[in-house]
């Protein structure tokens, strides 16, 4: 089993578990968008008896904003 370590962005400091069919960006639906990690550096842990391999992804982008604006609140009814 491999995982993978997210920095920065919404995720950051999340560790999970990484499938085999992720590649080199890790996309991740994320609100009513995706959020999108990009692998960085070398595996690590990569040996039959030294644990988990682990892959770092760092944060690129997100397809829709991740923070509220101020126009975005008025929209919203009053509870």
């Amino acid at each position: 089993m491999a995982i993978a370590r997210l920095t920065g962005g919404p995720l950051d400091g999340q560790i999970i578990p990484l499938d085999d069919i992720v590649g080199d960006d890790y996309i991740a639906s994320y609100g009513e968008g995706q959020i999108i990690y990009r692998r960085v550096g070398d595996d690590v842990n990569t040996g039959p008896s030294d644990g988990p391999t682990e892959a770092n992804f760092a944060y690129v982008e997100s397809t829709e904003p991740l923070t509220v604006t101020a126009a975005e609140l008025d929209d919203v009814p009053d509870a």
